[in-house]
This record gives C-alpha cells, sequence and structure tokens, in this order.
C-alpha cells in the first residue's frame, strides 16, 4: 500500500507551518477536553459523529467514486458505498455499543462467546453479535484470536483498552492517512481516540483530497471540540509533522518503503542509522502495510458451478478497486495435483478476463503492471489486467515479492492432496510470500470434514493477522467488532506488512490474528441438501463480487440501511440481491 513519503521539513513556507501548528496547538487542548468527558458521554459524540456520517454517505459516495474515474452508471461504483461510508457507520454503531457498555458498568465482552483455539490461545467469537448480521449475512462468521497465554479472564479484564481509564490522556497522534480506500484514515483516527485517548491530526493523502471537504462536514463533531483536524499535503507536510515535538505518535497506512523513509530517512543517512541503531523518527510508531496475499486453494470434487463461482471470488480478491488494496489477493496456489486444476484455472481466466473494465487510477499503477509484464513475458495482457501463471523452472520471486498495487495476478503449484496439500501451501505462503497481513483460503465442506482437526492446525499455523476461510479477508476489513493488522512480531527494523492493529470494536487487548468463515456455496445452493454439511447462505452472491449484476444498486441500498433502518428499503435491497 502506498502513502507519503518524506523530505525535508524546509520545503514548508512559515505561513504553512504556522498553520500546521495551530492546528497541533488545538489538538493538545483537545486532548483536556477528551479526558474530561465520561464514556458515557463520548457515546454520545459518537451518535453525533454518525449523523454526520449519514448526512453525507450519498456525497461520500459519489465523490469517491468519481474521483476513481467510476461514473454514476459504472457496474463496480457500488464499492465506494460498502468500502466507505457503510464501513465508518459499522464501525461507530460498534463503537457506541462498547462505549455504551463500559458508561453502564457491563463489560464489552459479557454475552460474548469466548473458547479456546489451539496452542493456548483465547478465541472471541466476535461476529455475529446483532440479528441483523445473522440474517444479512448468513453464514459468515467472524473471531478475534488471542496471543498464546491470555485466558478468558485475562481478555475480559483488558477489554475496554484506553476506555477504562477515560481521564488518562494519550496526547496528540498523526494519522498519515492511505491514499486508496476512503474509510481508512478516518478509522484509523477512531482508534486513535477511542484505543489510546489520542486526539488526531489527519493528513490525507493527496489523491484523497477532494474527500476532504466531506470529511470535514462528516466528522463536524470531532473537529469543532479539538479531537479532530484534517489537513491536505504532500511530502514536507508529511515530513514536518512526523517530526513535530508536539506530536507523541504516529501511525501510517502506507508502504514499507514510506515507513523507511520517515523512521530512518532515506539514501546514505539512513543506512548510517540503522547500522547505529538511531532511528529519526523519536516516537513511537503503529502502520499498516500490506504484502502479498495468498489465495490457497485446497483441492476437492468441486462441481462446475463450484468452480465457476469461486473463481469469480478470486478474480474479485484482486480486482476490487482495481487492484489498489493492500488486502487484494495476489498468489493464488494450486495443487499440481488436483485433477480438476485444469478446469479451474480455464474459469478463473474467464473471470478474470470478464469481469467489468476499469480505470487503473492509483499512482505508479502502470510501471508496476509493466514490471510484472517485464519479468513474465508470457503472462496473459488483458488490457488493464495481467494474469501470470507460473510453469515449471519459472522463478516466482517477482510476483512472490512484490506487492503490485494493481491488477496483477499470480498462479503458482505446490504438490500434494488433502493435508498434505494444505500443510505444504501454509508453508509456502509463510517463506516465500511477502508479508503477513492477510490470507485465503477456499475448501469445500466435504474436504474441510476430512481433514478434521488437521485442518484448524494448518489454519493456526498461517502467519498472517487476518484469514478468511471461504471468504476474502475485506470482510474482516470492513466487520468493526474484528481487528485489522499484520501478524505479531515485526519490528521498526524489519516491519513487515507492520506494527499494532486497528479497527477492534470491542477493544481487546494482545490480539493476535482474526479469522472469517463463510459460505463455500451460495444460495440455493447453499441449502442444506445440496451443499454437502456447509454453511447456509441467503446470498445468491455477494454484492461486492465484481461480477455481480446488481452489486451496485445493492451496496447503496445495504449503506441506506445502516443510515434509517428503513425495513421496506432493506426488502427491496434484498430483492435487488436475489437477482445478483
Amino acid at each position: 500500500m502506498t502513502s507519503t513519503t518524506t523530505s525535508a521539513p524546509a520545503d514548508l513556507d512559515d505561513a504553512e507551518r504556522a498553520r500546521l501548528d495551530q492546528d497541533v496547538a488545538a489538538l493538545q487542548t483537545g486532548t483536556r477536553t477528551w479526558s474530561s468527558l465520561t464514556v458515557g458521554q463520548r457515546a454520545t459524540l459518537l451518535r453525533a459523529v454518525r449523523a454526520g456520517v449519514a448526512a453525507t454517505a450519498e456525497d461520500w459516495a459519489t465523490t469517491a467514486a468519481a474521483s476513481k474515474g467510476l461514473d454514476a452508471k459504472h457496474p463496480l461504483r457500488g464499492e465506494e458505498w460498502l468500502s466507505g461510508p457503510y464501513s465508518v457507520l459499522g464501525a461507530l454503531d460498534a463503537y457506541i455499543e462498547t462505549l455504551s457498555r463500559l458508561a453502564q458498568g457491563v463489560n464489552p465482552l459479557d454475552g460474548v462467546r469466548l473458547d479456546r483455539a489451539p496452542g493456548g490461545r483465547t478465541r472471541v467469537h466476535a461476529f455475529p453479535l446483532t440479528g441483523i448480521d445473522k440474517f444479512l449475512l448468513s453464514g459468515y462468521t467472524g473471531e478475534v484470536w488471542l496471543e498464546p497465554g491470555i485466558t478468558p479472564n485475562a481478555a475480559r479484564a483488558a477489554a475496554g483498552l484506553a476506555q477504562r481509564t477515560p481521564t488518562e490522556s494519550g496526547g496528540v497522534g498523526l494519522v498519515l492517512g492511505a491514499g486508496n480506500i476512503t474509510s481508512i484514515p478516518v478509522l484509523d483516527v477512531l482508534y486513535e481516540l477511542l484505543a489510546h485517548n489520542r486526539t488526531a491530526l489527519l493528513k490525507v493523502n493527496p489523491t484523497q483530497d477532494s474527500l476532504v471537504p466531506v470529511y470535514k462536514r462528516a466528522f463536524a463533531a470531532l473537529i469543532e471540540p479539538g479531537f479532530l483536524r484534517i489537513v491536505r499535503g504532500g511530502p514536507a507536510v508529511g515530513a514536518h509533522l512526523t517530526s513535530h515535538p508536539d506530536l507523541v505518535h504516529v501511525h501510517i497506512t502506507g508502504s514499507a518503503a514510506t515507513f523507511d523513509a520517515i523512521v530512518w530517512g532515506q539514501g546514505a543517512a539512513a543506512k548510517r542509522r540503522r547500522r547505529e541503531n538511531r532511528p529519526q523518527l523519536k516516537k513511537p510508531i503503529t502502520a499498516e502495510l500490506g504484502g502479498v496475499s495468498p489465495i490457497i486453494v485446497v483441492p476437492g470434487e468441486w462441481t462446475d458451478a463450484d468452480i465457476t463461482f469461486q473463481a469469480e471470488h478470486i478474480a474479485t480478491m484482486r480486482l476490487q478497486n482495481s487492484g489498489h488494496n493492500c488486502i487484494a489477493g495476489q498468489v493464488v496456489i494450486l495443487s499440481s495435483d488436483w485433477a480438476q486444476a485444469d478446469a479451474f484455472r480455464a474459469a478463473l481466466r474467464r473471470a478474470y478476463a470478464n469481469a467489468p473494465e476499469r480505470p487503473t487510477w492509483y499512482p505508479g499503477s502502470p510501471s508496476r503492471m509493466q514490471s510484472a509484464a517485464d519479468a513474465y513475458p508470457d503472462a496473459l495482457v488483458l488490457g488493464d489486467r495481467v494474469l501470470v501463471e507460473i510453469e515449471n523452472g519459472q522463478d516466482a520471486a517477482p510476483l512472490e515479492h512484490t506487492e503490485y498495487f494493481a491488477p496483477v495476478l499470480g498462479v503458482v503449484t505446490v504438490p500434494g492432496h488433502g493435508q498434505d496439500f494444505l500443510d505444504a501451501a501454509v508453508a509456502h505462503a509463510n517463506n516465500e510470500l511477502q508479508g503477513t497481513l492477510g490470507a485465503n483460503l477456499l475448501i469445500d465442506p466435504a474436504t474441510e470434514k476430512a481433514l478434521g482437526a488437521g485442518f484448524e492446525r494448518a489454519i493456526t499455523a498461517l502467519r498472517y493477522g487476518s484469514i478468511a476461510i471461504n471468504g476474502w479477508t475485506a470482510f474482516g476489513f470492513i466487520t468493526p467488532t474484528l481487528t485489522w493488522g499484520a501478524f505479531p512480531g515485526s519490528t521498526i527494523d524489519d516491519v513487515g506488512s507492520g506494527i499494532g492493529v486497528v479497527h477492534n470494536a470491542l477493544l481487546l487487548d494482545g490480539v493476535e490474528r482474526s479469522v472469517v468463515r463463510g459460505p463455500f456455496r451460495p444460495f440455493p445452493r447453499s441449502l442444506p441438501l445440496l451443499n454437502g454439511g456447509g454453511r447456509l447462505s441467503i446470498l445468491p452472491k455477494p454484492p461486492w463480487f465484481v461480477s455481480s449484476r446488481t452489486g451496485a444498486v445493492v451496496s447503496e441500498g445495504l449503506t441506506r440501511f445502516r443510515v434509517t433502518g428503513s425495513v421496506p428499503g432493506l426488502v427491496r435491497t434484498l430483492l435487488q440481491a436475489l437477482r445478483a
């Protein structure tokens, strides 16, 4: 994922530097106001924020779509409803619930099922927690796995994070916003405020400049009392702010290269600082930095409909937002011994080629796509997308070590069936692919049942912060009570996919990963008599699929339902969903 890099602060003129310093001073005053609010008052404030987001939802989605070259009739414009206002409204609802519970003296985990995951881990069943989510997203569940050794009692005792000590100020933090998904910058701000009691200065990525007026209207309830300031600017603004003595923390969503430039600097000076272990950044930093996400396809006996559906699923993982996602699936891992591998490859080529055309809009994408085409001259180039199928003897390193952040999808193989394949594929993902942010796995119900406990052991062995089984990790991103971030263990010396987590609306401590489980088959093939023991889903095709014929109208309708709660509107939306 790409964000703003740094350069010399001297590039700023005195007036701009003064304006930034005034914003920081206002936020310092805001920290005192925030610390004086009770948790109940904070919940009330979030309701006002929610009203602001609801009022701007249509403007938000249409502005975002236009900024990415999607006109009002484009079939994929619904992505900007789901990944923008819908995500933020869901997060606000979940945070309001957590704060309301704390204000009443109720633990955020009361009524939430906790049990054990392999390896001495506590597992929090964090989705679904409401009746409407159980209905609308039937077949999907989500778990947060805590680090080994944390007991259920310890998890309950720590739930709430900084909201357990609301009078203790966390100071003022800097959020360097992502440039690709419009909900990310403001979700990061909410986490700073609620998990850490830090007011926040948000510097938006220049790709999001058109959203700044929308953000300011939507979040006026946080801006007016001094809890949030939003600024534009390029590298010079970023450099001035990261070195500002009154900002106590930095959070960035971007690239590892940008992270290293912030922490160590650039050129020979950066190399010297690394050798001497003297980072130029003198404050703590957290980060979400992307990576190369695997899609493990476990061999089984699939129907033609299964093959078609899951091929479209994979095409969605890569092509949503034109591949400009840190969670875009990039490397499909197939079994070289799967009897249906050739049929699946053919279906994947069709799904990848037939997805609607769209602009490749993120800066630098054309050059990254060209680098993939140069590394693999035999790749299938389909205008706005590239498909690389690694053959025997080909070097997979460029594909597996480069986050293209563009519509480039690759296929690699490892041998084996059943548990042998799954263990080999997990090892390949862990050891060969760059990063630890998200991993996806597709497996039919009969094969999963046959693997038994071995399947859970394999999932435990995957070193990723978000894992989706028969789903896409984007579902974990959009679900506020799950967590989002790299697998623990990275440091500023070797940052990988980042440090820390966000979202986490239950405010859990000691998080290791989140695990999403979804339906292998859509409705009506998800019905028990047809599904072979799989999960029931009422969705014929999820609205986020790039192949969904009604995805745009359904995504808008679901967001409007979040805003109004209108049952007749929801019924109309569900009828459209049945036509997907």
